[in-house]
């Protein structure tokens, strides 16, 4: 049994590592958390490659106070921002509990990075976690019940496979959110890091984060990952990356089902990180905005999901989610060394 740790609200969390060949994995029920991962740099020296918490009670989802990064964090009813925190639904308008001003960040004030999650099963390379979902959750319609197994591997890969089931019509999209770090703290930024997404397009957004419904070519941009290179100085002078305080936007992947999507590497190091998704889409956030305990640029996301706003846009991939339908996605994450 793994040992409770007291939360600020009156909760108690617990957490759980996995270890599997040169790697190990730290995770918490609250929130289904990835709280760091220690892998080897070329020389041998195990380091953590996320950015996190100590303890379960220093997560603003546990009640601190203060900014929420979602370090780690499975993210829902619904990743990234849905617009004016409402979508209609089969005739009838669904009002959501606001979270980002006027708009739905990551499922609302209290979503799933806020709850306890039950440990369905645990090894010594894999856990299980499941999470209900009431109807009318922050706004959504439906009863859903959803399934989230992290797997490790002794090549270095934690597979994450994310289940879900709803008894009404209702919207899904549900994101893991990781800040990577692969120089393990050398580094001040993660700007030294190289980076190639298998995209061709992104989804500009206006001034509050919100796709515009535009999709943009990548090609003459600074989005232009499709060929390995430094993530290097934001450049302000762009004006989708002065709103950002650099990337914060959803990459349109190439192809379909599950495959490879993105390669970023920390050259000093040696360490590699390879994303493997069945998703449409992947946020690349460079963590302008990340505050004490950390500081802008001090980690990076790639968040495999579906696009952003998507109820609102009746040409995105649906995140429609219908009775006696199981929804299914897959994450893979593979450490190596170059």
């Amino acid at each position: 049994m793994a040992a409770r740790h007291l939360l600020p609200d009156g909760r108690t969390a617990g957490v759980f590592d996995l270890v599997a060949g040169a790697v190990r994995v730290r995770l918490t029920d609250l929130g289904a958390t990835l709280m760091r991962v220690d892998a080897p740099d070329r020389a041998g020296h195990s380091g953590n490659i996320l950015l996190g918490h100590d303890s379960p009670a220093d997560y603003p989802a546990g009640g601190a106070p203060g900014g929420h990064a979602y370090a780690g964090a499975l993210c829902g009813r619904f990743a990234n921002r849905i617009a004016g925190a409402g979508f209609d639904l089969d005739g009838r308008h669904v009002t959501l509990m606001a979270n980002d001003g006027r708009h739905t960040l990551h499922g609302g004030p209290t979503g799933f990075d806020r709850a306890i999650w039950q440990v369905a099963d645990l090894t010594g390379d894999a856990i299980t976690f499941t999470h209900h979902s009431p109807d009318g959750d922050q706004g959504f319609p439906g009863n859903l019940d959803i399934t989230a197994r992290y797997a490790l591997s002794p090549d270095g890969t934690l597979a994450l496979t994310l289940t879900a089931r709803a008894d009404a019509p209702t919207h899904l999209n549900l994101v893991a959110h990781p800040y990577f770090d692969l120089s393990a703290g050398a580094d001040a930024t993660i700007a030294a890091h190289s980076l190639r997404l298998a995209a061709n397009a992104f989804l500009p957004t206006d001034a509050e984060a919100i796709p515009t419904g535009e999709r943009r070519a990548v090609a003459g941009t600074p989005f232009d990952f499709r060929a390995v290179r430094a993530i290097g100085d934001f450049d302000a002078t762009d004006a989708q990356i002065a709103i950002a305080r650099g990337y914060n936007h959803n990459f349109i992947l190439d192809g379909t089902g599950m495959r490879d999507v993105a390669w970023l590497s920390h050259p000093a190091s040696g360490r590699t990180l390879t994303i493997a998704t069945d998703r449409p889409g992947l946020q690349l956030y460079t963590g302008g905005y990340l505050g004490a305990p950390w500081h802008p640029h001090a980690g990076l996301c790639l968040e495999a999901q579906d696009w952003p706003d998507a109820p609102n846009w009746p040409d995105f991939p649906s995140t429609r989610l219908d009775p006696g339908v199981e929804w299914r996605s897959e994450t893979r994450w593979t450490m190596g060394l170059s």
